[in-house]
């Protein structure tokens, strides 16, 4: 039995290769170059290609959704994105909030917060930054954000009620998340459920989509929406390596889901007011705290 530590281990140590890889050879390897389960990370990822903010470089195709198009981010927000990876949705976010706003990426993955600062660096974002550390305890105070984004990350994390708890935590009240994560309806099988493999590519680490919402209404949150749903189909290629021929027909014959959600909530409160900023005053480098606007 792995423990939570055990888990997160695993997942580290997958994403620091597929940051050393580059995203042209991760393609590569999710058409079966390497391991047949790099595939899974292919027929989960969205197109981000056409969204505004979008930076290739940083675009290492591990996502399941597209957070940030639901997010409803305005302009001087202060967002942060639970593992941020090399940096693709905290530009595109960084896009939406301004240069006036903030944008704050989390990851535990060393190599993955050096190429993140790499490309905010080189895009000349110094509005947007990266720290090291747990998504379930977040280097970041309280009531910080007015909103929250992930890309395919919670369903890596062990202990999901403390990660919803931190997102809780450092939200503004009133501000709100958006993530794209993967869920379950039905049981998977054994094999698939405890192997290391599957779990860091997202599937074995799923909960109930009927759960995973229920955690999101204890922690305190409201107005719970589901943005967007698709089902995720793992081939059969994959399937064979942990499953035997029956079996895969027993996995499909009980109609076993495995979802992509986009989800939304709130945390009650009244969200207070930005401070009206003018363009001269941010050129001439006056902030509204120092009472000069």
């Amino acid at each position: 039995m792995k423990t939570e530590e055990d888990l997160k281990n695993i997942v580290k140590e997958r994403y620091a290769k597929i940051a050393e890889q580059g995203k042209a050879e991760n393609a590569s390897s999710c058409c079966g170059a390497t391991t047949p389960s790099n595939k899974i990370y292919n027929i989960m990822m969205d197109d981000y290609s056409q969204t505004e903010g979008y930076v290739e470089d940083a675009d290492l195709g591990l996502g399941c959704g597209l957070p940030t198009a639901f997010a409803k981010i305005q302009k001087g927000d202060t967002v942060i994105d639970l593992g941020s990876g090399a940096g693709n949705d905290c530009f595109v976010a960084r896009h939406e909030t301004g240069p006036e706003g903030k944008v704050i990426g989390i990851d535990f993955t060393p190599i993955m917060i050096q190429k993140a600062r790499s490309n905010a660096e080189k895009m000349g974002y110094n509005n947007v930054e990266f720290r090291e550390g747990d998504i379930d305890n977040m280097p970041v105070n309280d009531n910080v954000a007015d909103v929250i984004v992930s890309n395919c990350v919670l369903n890596l994390v062990p202990n999901k009620p403390q990660v919803i708890s931190e997102i809780y935590r450092t939200l503004k009240p009133g501000g709100h998340f958006s993530i794209s994560d993967i869920v379950l309806v039905g049981e998977l099988p054994q094999a698939l459920r405890s192997d290391a493999e599957m779990y860091a590519g997202c599937v074995a680490g799923a909960i109930q989509k009927n759960e995973y919402i229920q955690q999101i209404k204890d922690t305190g949150f409201t107005k719970i929406t589901i943005q967007k749903e698709k089902p995720i189909v793992i081939p059969d290629d994959i399937l064979e390596k942990y499953l035997s021929e029956q079996e895969i027909t027993d996995f499909k014959n009980q109609k076993t889901g495995i979802f992509s959600i986009s989800v939304y909530a709130e945390k009650p409160g009244e969200k207070p007011n930005k401070p009206k900023v003018k363009l001269s005053d941010l050129q001439s480098g006056c902030k509204p705290e120092t009472g000069c606007c």
